[in-house]
């Protein structure tokens, strides 16, 4: 498996745990950043995105600049933006539908999106602050793909990896990620272990210490 499908078997609070003993407790995305729909899970690796409110901007520059980036998103890749607003929508139903058919695994905003029915039905993960009918047109335009965002504080350049599921969304710098994998693995396989003598009849003190977790 390459690191993005082991990433996926893994769950975002035991990456963090990892990232926080290695000291690096900066990962996790803030709180109010969820799924929309909370059975949907989301790793990959990053691509970054960020854009400009203005309202009065022109509307072709505006949807062409949006159109630009669903043209640009990289297979295979989380596209992650930093709008840098939380007036309007920053995906909807046809943006969804395209980015899908183009295999972007899935994207996460610091911001709005709008036709939420549609994009449950799409089956598309989608990650964002809140929902708003209100769109971007003459009111907001991508500026850059590619370049480093920070959301929440947590700095996060292309190329990064991320995990996100119902518990939130971690990033994991590219310069350690095959590192924080490998230990996150380690440790998931140490948890069954201990859940199973537990299960079996191990008393939970008995079982902390010979595991060394809980």
């Amino acid at each position: 498996m390459d690191l993005t499908e082991r990433l996926e078997k893994l769950y975002a609070s035991a990456v963090y745990d990892v990232m926080n003993a290695m000291g690096h407790a900066n990962c996790a995305l803030p709180h109010g950043i969820n799924a929309l729909d909370p059975s949907h899970r989301l790793a990959g690796e990053v691509e970054t995105m960020n854009g400009d409110y203005c309202e009065g901007k022109d509307e072709g520059e505006t949807l062409l600049a949006w159109a630009t980036v669903l043209s640009k998103a990289p297979s295979g890749k989380v596209l992650m933006c930093q709008p840098n607003t939380y007036e309007v929508a920053l995906m909807g139903e046809l943006s969804a539908e395209t980015l899908n058919y183009r295999g972007v695994r899935g994207y996460i905003v610091d911001g709005g999106c709008r036709d939420v029915p549609f994009l449950l039905q799409n089956d598309f993960p989608v990650f964002c602050r809140f929902n708003t009918p209100k769109d971007i047109c003459r009111r907001w335009v991508a500026e850059s793909m590619g370049e480093p965002i920070d959301i929440g504080g947590v700095a996060i350049s292309r190329g990064d990896y991320v995990l996100a599921d119902i518990d939130g969304v971690v990033i994991i710098p590219k310069d350690m990620a095959e590192e924080v994998v490998a230990k996150t693995e380690a440790v998931a396989s140490t948890e069954t272990a201990m859940r199973d003598a537990i299960l079996s009849g191990m008393d939970p003190v008995d079982a902390y210490k010979k595991f060394d977790t809980f």
